[in-house]
């Protein structure tokens, strides 16, 4: 299968309403939001985010039609997009299992760069106290984890004929400017910023500062193009 790859920079709420189509089939898309934004999965209500807090940052909020819980979209991550149709062999009507050959990818990916010790999770949901508020809070199927700290998380949007998965790998894991933005009480920011330091893992962590977005995209690439 021959992959077309897009670099796209606009508002992140434009990138995530972008509709798929039928010749977006096999298209790995590099996006590129021009102001940071906190994006909301599709079930979260405005009401979790801190207005005083949110005026203060100057950052917008969007919601994306894909669920989950929240992401800080400020250049601290990778955002890739990945679109299929229901005639590619990747395709799995199980939606529990449809990220695992995504997941096994980034696996591959992450190898490249010299993380041997990544894992795919191939179980359900592991969910936590915040992993409905926060995306990196818990651990979906098909992401990717690094010494049981997760790196690479997704989340998707389909139709009948599509699929648009929607890939995220931290290059800086922010989680108390996002905790910042959260509407919590005193106590719950407390127990929220313990709780979800040690939930998800970057690449700085791993050492690994010289990674470019582009080069992630890159090797993605690669890895999907080698035959099945």
């Amino acid at each position: 299968m021959t992959w077309t790859t897009q670099r796209l920079i606009g508002p992140a709420g434009e990138l995530h309403s972008r509709e798929i189509s039928a010749e977006d089939a096999g298209s790995i898309w590099l996006l590129e939001a021009a102001n940071p934004a906190l994006v909301l999965g599709s079930s979260q209500s405005r009401e979790v985010v801190d207005p005083d807090a949110l005026r203060a940052s100057g950052i917008e909020v969007v919601k994306r039609r894909s669920g989950g819980g929240a992401v800080l979209v400020d250049g601290s991550m990778t955002w890739i997009d990945v679109v299929i149709a229901r005639d590619d062999p990747r395709w799995v009507d199980d939606l529990t299992r449809s990220f695992d050959w995504l997941g096994e990818a980034w696996v591959q990916v992450l190898g490249a760069l010299g993380i041997s010790d990544a894992e795919l999770n191939l179980g359900p949901m592991i969910g936590t106290e915040w992993s409905k508020l926060v995306c990196f809070g818990g651990l979906g199927p098909g992401e990717v984890t690094v010494g049981g700290k997760k790196l690479v998380g997704m989340s998707q949007r389909r139709t009948r004929e599509l699929a648009r998965f929607q890939c995220a790998v931290l290059h800086r894991w922010h989680f108390d400017e996002l905790i910042g933005l959260l509407d919590l009480m005193p106590e719950q920011r407390t127990a929220a910023l313990v709780a979800l330091r040690d939930s998800a893992v970057s690449l700085e962590d791993l050492g690994m500062v010289g990674v470019s977005a582009l080069g992630l995209c890159d090797e993605l690439c690669r890895v999907l193009s080698r035959p099945l």
